[in-house]
């Protein structure tokens, strides 16, 4: 019974081993990289290089780099905020009131899900144009704001909010805002990090439609920035790697703060 144990321990262990490393060695390749030059990153050197200054020096001569992360933050940050805000009120006004065209309009937006971006790229880009937003930040957070999987997420996470707070907030006279922003705020907490987590990452690393609608370059974000640097007709895979590893910091450094709640939100974990 032990040797069995011992032997399936082992071997889920194992099995999560090299699921790690496989995870992690994209990465691992990509700073080992970032040391070398553009020859022996194509030669497929994987040992450390002495050539990391030097591609520093290069990303930060040829990218404006406070402009481009200024871009890329200001879009993600305020399209995160925007999607929070209209998909969780969404999320719990299809939960909490309830009538019979509910479940059909609940319905409709669980279907276009369905639609591939692909097939909405010319109808977005005509409205863009016809209201004079292309080539603007705007351009590339309206058609995200209204998320049908983060209008799920937060109406299947409202069915674990205890109705009781509020039917007894409305007993003390509170209005429907006012639950809604002192009570349910408050106990979805950890809801709206695992939300967060997700939407900024996504608007992040959000790369097709802004390359549709960006044409200037002070208007590009660092995944345009990069993806340029990389289809040059000379690339250093050096100075791209440079830039990759800036354009992930942000990413991990807000999922290691809100990793906790992240974890606690996907279990949907009512406090």
């Amino acid at each position: 019974m032990n040797v069995s144990r011992f032997l399936t321990t082992t071997s889920q262990y194992a099995f999560l081993g090299v699921a790690a490393f496989l995870s992690l060695f994209p990465f691992l390749w990509m700073v080992i990289s970032s040391t070398n030059t553009s020859i022996d990153i194509i030669s497929g050197r994987m040992g450390l290089g002495d050539a990391f200054r030097t591609n520093v020096a290069n990303f930060f001569t040829l990218v404006d780099v406070p402009l481009v992360f200024w871009n890329s933050a200001k879009v993600a940050v305020l399209a995160t905020l925007l999607t929070i805000l209209v998909s969780s009120l969404a999320g719990y006004g299809f939960e909490m009131f309830k009538s019979k065209a509910r479940d059909r309009i609940y319905s409709l937006v669980l279907l276009t899900l369905m639609v591939p971006f692909a097939a909405l790229m010319i109808p977005l880009f005509m409205m863009m144009a016809k209201t004079g937003l292309i080539n603007t930040h705007v351009a590339i957070m309206l058609p995200t704001i209204a998320s049908a999987f983060i209008i799920f997420y937060f109406r299947q996470s409202t069915k674990a909010f205890p109705t009781e707070l509020r039917d007894a907030a409305k007993v003390d006279g509170l209005k429907e805002w006012q639950i809604f922003l002192y009570i349910y705020v408050p106990v979805m907490r950890s809801t709206y990090a695992a939300a967060f987590v997700i939407v900024f990452m996504v608007n992040w690393n959000n790369y097709l439609w802004p390359l549709i609608v960006l044409q200037s370059n002070d208007t590009k974000t660092i995944t345009l920035v990069v993806s340029s640097l990389a289809s040059a007709y000379y690339p250093d895979y050096g100075v791209v790697m440079i830039g990759t590893i800036l354009a992930t910091l942000p990413t991990l450094l807000v999922f290691f703060v809100m990793q906790r709640q992240f974890v606690q939100g996907m279990l949907g974990s009512v406090k």
